[in-house]
């Protein structure tokens, strides 16, 4: 029970911010839900819906080289107070438009693309936030509670989220959201007190300057940077699936708004014993393998559960089997990145990271939506009932994303398996990081 005080008492800055920023998360992620069906049911596109996706990603991608710099100069609560008030105030557009019966795609587009840029500058100050609050020996129990939130909100999510759109419509959950933002505002203005960070030379040195001394990092540092690129290929697979998803459950036979909510549901199950496992568990004796081996297990079962799945039951298996050791590879992933990365220079680095890591998530959603429109579907509409295709996908709306699942599980396992060999990769082990581990 002594330990236990200590730890919260030690923890208390993080375990408000988390707590609070994850409900917070909660309502704007049963906003996002909502206006995924909203648009697919007005639509019927699966490239239309990717597109909400891909203006979020494509300015935050962009523009999140520079903001590093800004992070590291600029005062973290400042950023994050002003990142979620602007949030906010895109939901209430949305709100105000849905009232006036005017909300079209065009407008979600826009205000996803001003989201996605604002969350340029708040990722990496949370980023930073995170590291301040929490003492380096905690870094792994911080953020298997991080994937613990994250895990409960996708398991939350479509079931909150089903039930307000059934009984009070898509105003209710806005107005839910809007209720969430003014808790952790409060709470992070009031309740949370950030320490100094250490001082750097962002402040003295220009945006490109500081900028380019986030990638001279990454460079010097390359097991780091392979790591990056290693996650920018998976986030590539995982992006077009996620463009794929919803287009597949909304249209295939047995599936719907029901079997959408209850795979997502099922995913956040997943996520919240492998966050639970993360939290508990002591460090592996291989944080590279762990990372390298969960993600492996990820990309070589869901795909193919989706691919070859007729019901809502195997669809649900698939998603454990995908999402389940998913928290173990964030948690691992994250203590490597902060034992290698100084604070003083994070801000700048996950910026960096940010670009790197994440630029092709809107080339995989964009890719996704229109490979399911253009390509896939098509495919297997012309393809006769008794085809080879159609005996193993089905046929009907919903078949063709049921083929290019198939394929993303052979690319997704073979992505692990090429960087699984990277030496680079394998020298994080080593206090210097100069050896390369074995396997």
């Amino acid at each position: 029970m002594r330990s236990f005080k200590v730890l919260i008492r030690e923890l208390r800055g993080f375990l408000i911010l988390w707590l609070t920023q994850s409900f917070s998360a909660l309502g704007s992620a049963m906003t996002n839900f909502a206006l995924i069906v909203w648009s697919y049911q007005a639509q019927g596109s699966a490239l239309t819906t990717a597109l909400l996706s891909v203006c979020s990603y494509a300015p935050y991608v962009v523009m999140s080289i520079f903001a590093g710099a800004l992070s590291d100069r600029w005062n973290k609560k400042a950023v994050m107070l002003a990142s979620d008030s602007f949030a906010a105030l895109c939901t209430v557009a949305v709100l105000v438009l849905l009232q006036a019966g005017r909300l079209e795609i065009w407008h979600l587009y826009c205000l996803n693309a001003l989201n996605g840029l604002m969350n340029t500058v708040q990722q990496p100050a949370a980023d930073v936030a995170i590291s301040l609050l929490t003492p380096e020996r905690h870094y792994q129990k911080a953020s298997g509670l991080r994937s613990l939130a994250n895990s409960l909100i996708n398991m939350l999510t479509p079931m909150f989220a089903t039930a307000l759109l059934a009984l009070a419509g898509i105003h209710a959950v806005i107005l839910f959201d809007l209720f969430t933002f003014f808790a952790a505002f409060l709470s992070l203005l009031f309740l949370v007190k950030l320490p100094a960070a250490p001082s750097g030379a962002a402040r003295a040195e220009s945006v490109l300057r500081c900028a380019r001394q986030g990638l001279r990092f990454l460079k010097g540092q390359r097991g780091i940077l392979h790591l990056i690129l290693f996650l920018a290929a998976i986030n590539f697979t995982a992006s077009v699936y996620n463009a794929a998803f919803p287009a597949m459950l909304l249209s295939r036979q047995g599936g719907g708004e029901a079997a959408l909510g209850a795979v997502n549901t099922a995913t956040g199950a997943a996520l919240l014993l492998g966050s639970a496992a993360a939290s508990a568990l002591p460090p592996p004796k291989s944080r590279v393998r762990a990372v390298c081996n969960t993600l492996l297990l990820a990309m070589s079962t869901e795909n193919f559960f989706l691919a070859f799945g007729r019901s809502v039951p195997v669809w649900c298996l698939g998603a454990v089997l995908g999402w389940a050791a998913i928290p173990l590879m964030n948690a691992n992933l994250d203590v490597l990145m902060r034992t290698h990365i100084p604070i003083a220079m994070q801000g700048r680095v996950f910026a960096a990271r940010n670009t790197l890591q994440f630029f092709t998530i809107p080339l995989g959603y964009f890719a996704g939506g229109l490979l399911v429109d253009k390509v896939f579907e098509p495919l297997m509409a012309r393809r006769p009932a008794g085809s080879l295709l159609c005996v193993l996908f089905g046929a009907g709306k919903g078949s063709g994303a049921a083929l290019l699942f198939f394929l993303l599980g052979l690319l997704g396992a073979a992505t692990c398996l090429v960087f699984r060999r990277d030496r680079q990769i394998w020298a994080l082990e080593c206090p210097d990081g100069a050896r390369a581990a074995g396997r």
